[in-house]
Formats: structure tokens, C-alpha cells, sequence
């Protein structure tokens, strides 16, 4: 299999670092398509725990090519950082490959973020002011930074002024503060100096690798329900995360792409404002158990994650729009605190009954959830290595889900750890 894409098929915080960290070594590359520091990627390796935001997961195993594609964009304070972080403990990252397409978070980006969302009031949209909206934004507008800009000091200096032409302007109607060539130039000259190196064309590398054989995992951040066109607009990203964003965030043909690995959770969860059918919100025994047991908390803010029962509209809507051929499901331990366990297996907007997520958001806005409910198993699973070591109750879980969904699981994790996962179907 050439080329393999993984998606998140619910809100994001599936465990798609987990999965992708899991498969890696059946890879020479591992690609990020898209997304920016606003996407926390957590792995378990060496008995410590990572929390990646830029560097792709893959950069875990010795010997696999990390790439951060065109379709990302690059705070380089944070990707130098994560560097710094891996090479301390030993971690090789002299592998990594930068788009030179790829655009820059630059400081007024993050301003703009957070005064967009001040202003927005009770209307903001619960953004990670990361600058990532304003940085895609700029990019669209074609006044943004890419990383080849980097590649040499006049080049980059010229570009910043050309900017910020227009991004004074924008800032001064949000009462910013503005910038001076000179100043950004003096914070981030030494940046582009240290990224120089892993700055590349990474189109040529990733279809190269294809044509003599090897293998690419593209590795997506965020999630099917946060993708800009088919997530729950507003309360979306600024990217494409679902499967096509593979192919515009890479450059890689759709014709090499041959499996599509969907990761759910065994329960829904999402941060910030937006529709979550299935909430049980903080307060209740549901949801302070699943977030407190699940440790539901963000990688990149820290901000409480909204928990609900499973929601199996999505995974059906998920399928769908990523052309899924594959699924993980994570956090299945969690669900060992409840004697009953609910799952979402409709919707009721006004009477009428949706089995996957209608496509107006004012009609999402309504749903209902239909639930039925399953006997939990009331154990600690987290040492289970096959799916029969696993109690009756949790195999019919899964395989319910699986029914529902319309696919058959290669992975069920148990734990957060590499090693909790059994593998079922997956070479």
C-alpha cells in the first residue's frame, strides 16, 4: 500500500498521534498535510509523554522521514522548540523536510486572533490564538509568508515589509499595536537561519519515495467535524483535515492513495463552542467521570474537553467524506467506570430521524440524540493484547460500533501506552 492517510473522524483529540506513532514503522515517510500548532498530537514513547503541535509523529521511529507538507503552517518558534525538545532526549530529527510552500505564523497573526475574538464576544468561535485563522486567512488574500521566504534574509526582509502594508492597517482597526520591518526581522532572522537546513521541496520527496516503491503516511491534525467544508462551520478550522486535504496539502496525486485509516474515540469529545448532541456536561456524573477518567483535557490549551456517550452519526458521516477503508478506535479503557453505556445511534430534528449528520448546520443545531444503551464491563481492560482477551462486553461494544459505522476495526487501544493496542486487521 503506497500511500495511507490518517484522519480524525470526530472533533479532534482521537489519538491519532498514538495511532500514527503505532504504524510508523511500516512507513518511510510520515507527512502532516495540513493544520499548525493549534493541533496537539500526543505520544507515549520511552516512558514519557510528548505533546507534538508541528513536528509529524512519525519523527518517533529512527530512520522515518518526517515531513511537514504545503498544505501546514509554520510557527517556527514552536517547530525549532519541539526540536530542541526530541534532540534533548535523544531523539534524531535531523530527517524533518519543511515545505517551502508551507506559510509562516507570524506575530500579528496571533494578535489578530485574539482581537477577532474579543470582538467577536459571545459570538467567538473558541479559537486556540495560535494565529492560525489569520495566517490562512492571509494566505487565501495571497499578502501571506511562506518558508522559502526564509531561505534568504533580503527575501525575507522584503517580504515582511511588503506585508505589512496591509497588516498595519488591519491591525490598527483592532486597536493592536503595529510592526516594524526591523523589529520582526531582528525576532525572526535567526529562526530562518536554524530552519534553512530542513527547508525543502517536499512534493518531489514525497512522490519520488512513491515511485521507487516506498510508503507515505499522511498524518492529518484536527478532524472530519473540524474540516473547514465539512465540519460544523463556524466552529471549524481553518484547513481542509479530512482525506482530499492530502492531496492539495501534499502534492501528492489522488490516484496514490490506497487506504484511509479513520481514529475514533470510544466516546465524542470537543473543545471550544460548537454542537455536540450527545454532552454530558460538566456537573454530571457522566461527564466529569469520562472527562476526569479519560483525562480530557487539551494538549495545546489545557482547556477542559466537552465529553458525551459515542455518537455513531459521525463515524457513518466521517465514512462518507474521507472514503474511510480502516478505523481505530481509541480509549476504549475509559468506559470500564460505567455499569450502562449509551450510544447515539440517530438523530431527531423536528420529528424526522437522521442516522448521519445533516449537511445545514441549523438543522445539526437541533438534533437530538437517539441512544441505546449497552451493559458495560465494570474492569480494567488496560492489560488486555488480543480482542478475545477482552471482556464479553467490550467485544460487543466494538463490534456495535463497527456495525454502526459500516467498517471493520484494525485497532482497538486500551491504554495510551504503544503497547496497549491490539491489533486485529492491519498490514
Amino acid at each position: 500500500m503506497p500511500a495511507t492517510v490518517l484522519v480524525g473522524t470526530q472533533w479532534g483529540d482521537e489519538g491519532k498521534g498514538k495511532i500514527t506513532d503505532l504504524i510508523t514503522s511500516g512507513f518511510d515517510i510520515v507527512c502532516r498535510f495540513q493544520g499548525g500548532a493549534n493541533a496537539g498530537h500526543t505520544v507515549q514513547a520511552n516512558g514519557r509523554s510528548y505533546g507534538l503541535h508541528q513536528m509529524p509523529s512519525g519523527v518517533m521511529v529512527e530512520g522515518v522521514m518526517p515531513v511537514v507538507g504545503n498544505g501546514c503552517i509554520v510557527d517556527p518558534e514552536v517547530l525549532l522548540g519541539e526540536v530542541d525538545m526530541l534532540e534533548a532526549d535523544g531523539v534524531d530529527c535531523s530527517l524533518l523536510r519543511v515545505s517551502g510552500n508551507a506559510h509562516v505564523v507570524m506575530p500579528w497573526h496571533k494578535d489578530l486572533d485574539g482581537a477577532i475574538e474579543e470582538a467577536l464576544g459571545e459570538r467567538s468561535l473558541g479559537t486556540t490564538k495560535r494565529g492560525i485563522g489569520p495566517c490562512y486567512a492571509h494566505k487565501m488574500g495571497r499578502t501571506g509568508i511562506r518558508i522559502q521566504d526564509m531561505l534568504d534574509d533580503e527575501t525575507f526582509r522584503r517580504r515582511v515589509g511588503e506585508a505589512l502594508v496591509t497588516v498595519n492597517v488591519e491591525l490598527a482597526s483592532y486597536g493592536c499595536a503595529t510592526y516594524e520591518v526591523d523589529q520582526v526581522c531582528d525576532a525572526y532572522l535567526p529562526m530562518c537561519a536554524r530552519l534553512r537546513p530542513y527547508i525543502a521541496e517536499t512534493s518531489g520527496i514525497l512522490n519520488e519515495c512513491l515511485e521507487r516503491g516506498g510508503k507515505v503516511l499522511f498524518e492529518g491534525a484536527q478532524a472530519t467535524m473540524l474540516d473547514i467544508d465539512h465540519g460544523t462551520y463556524p466552529f471549524v478550522t481553518s484547513s481542509n483535515c479530512t482525506a482530499g486535504g492530502a492531496v492539495t496539502g501534499s502534492g501528492v496525486g489522488p490516484t496514490n492513495i490506497e487506504r484511509v485509516l479513520g481514529v475514533v474515540k470510544a466516546y465524542t469529545t470537543r473543545v471550544g463552542e460548537g454542537p455536540l448532541p450527545t454532552e454530558q456536561p460538566e456537573g454530571t456524573e457522566v461527564g466529569d467521570t469520562l472527562c476526569e477518567v479519560g483525562h480530557e483535557y487539551g494538549v495545546t490549551t489545557g482547556r477542559r474537553r466537552r465529553c458525551g456517550w459515542y455518537d455513531a452519526c459521525l463515524l457513518t458521516y466521517a465514512k462518507r467524506v474521507n472514503g474511510l477503508t480502516h478505523v481505530a478506535i481509541t480509549k476504549l479503557d475509559v468506559l470500564g467506570a460505567f455499569d450502562t453505556i449509551k450510544i447515539c445511534v440517530a438523530y431527531d430534528i423536528d420529528g424526522v430521524r437522521y442516522e448521519t449528520v445533516p449537511e445545514h448546520e441549523a438543522l445539526f443545531e437541533r438534533a437530538e440524540p437517539v441512544y441505546e444503551e449497552m451493559p458495560g464491563w465494570k474492569c480494567d481492560i488496560s492489560d488486555c493484547r488480543t480482542f478475545e482477551e477482552l471482556p464479553r462486553e467490550a467485544q460487543d461494544y466494538v463490534c456495535r460500533l463497527a456495525e454502526l459505522g459500516g467498517v471493520t476495526p484494525s485497532f482497538v487501544a486500551v491504554g495510551p501506552d504503544r503497547e496497549q493496542t491490539i491489533t486485529i486487521d492491519w498490514e
